[in-house]
């Protein structure tokens, strides 16, 4: 199978080693992996702050960018439920058919789901409280949502279970939202600092040194506050630690 790695724009520009170790994870698991050098943005800031027709012409370029690919991942659980969930709709009302929502999946879910490994050759010695974001959770079923009366699951606490001398530990309020919401943390940045105040509180009671998920927008919405208020935990991506020591 062939794979093209699908890096968000921030990612690239501001957390670049997230990209590099998306890479090295995806090829020391056996996988065929490429990564396109004329990517841009999905489209998503655009659609979220109401100029679909800006996304509309992103969504036509990914389409043809990874058309060629078995299967396209991404580490960003935001920017992969985009494409999924809205790349159809916005493409359909050109006449266009989307097959990369078909084939696109979150870096961790496609490890777990897709490639399943018996084990990593990761090692991480630091205790981890583990976010679970908004899109990851009820949009890509990374894991179970906590409103629903289903038998719990996490993918990727599966997948840090299976390295190398860490403690997994999850906060309180296990999935609330910890504020960022793209658009919601510039149009409301008042509520948006609370909530992220709350959900890096309910980390820290855990004893954490790291919060770590599967989202580096929320991971830089919560280092934010961290970094101003002084605060002894930080964050960290979780393909960041599955790729440790490679």
């Amino acid at each position: 199978m062939k794979v093209g790695l699908f890096i968000p724009c921030y990612i690239n520009a501001i957390y670049p080693q997230v990209g590099v170790a998306s890479y090295k994870i995806l090829s020391r698991l056996g996988v065929d992996v490429d990564y396109p050098l004329d990517q841009t943005c999905c489209g998503q800031p655009m659609a979220n702050a109401g100029f679909e027709n800006e996304a509309s012409r992103l969504a036509r370029r990914f389409e043809t960018l990874f058309q060629s690919y078995d299967y396209i991942v991404g580490p960003s659980a935001s920017c992969v439920a985009f494409v999924k969930q809205n790349h159809p709709d916005i493409l359909a009302q050109e006449g266009h058919r989307c097959e990369s929502a078909e084939k696109i999946y979150d870096l961790c879910e496609f490890i777990h789901d897709v490639v399943k490994p018996e084990h990593l050759d990761a090692r991480f010695p630091h205790k981890v409280s583990l976010h679970n974001s908004c899109h990851g959770v009820r949009e890509l079923h990374l894991s179970s949502p906590s409103e629903r009366n289903i038998p719990y699951y996490n993918k990727l606490r599966d997948l840090l279970l299976m390295v190398k001398d860490i403690e997994v530990c999850e906060p309180s309020h296990i999935d609330e939202c910890c504020g960022f919401g793209g658009m919601f943390a510039i149009e409301e940045q008042a509520v948006s600092v609370c909530m992220a105040k709350d959900k890096i509180r309910h980390h820290s009671e855990t004893g954490a040194e790291y919060i770590t998920g599967a989202d580096s927008s929320c991971l830089m919405h919560m280092q934010g506050v961290i970094d101003r208020e002084k605060l002894p935990i930080q964050t960290i991506h979780i393909v960041e630690i599955l790729a440790s020591q490679l």
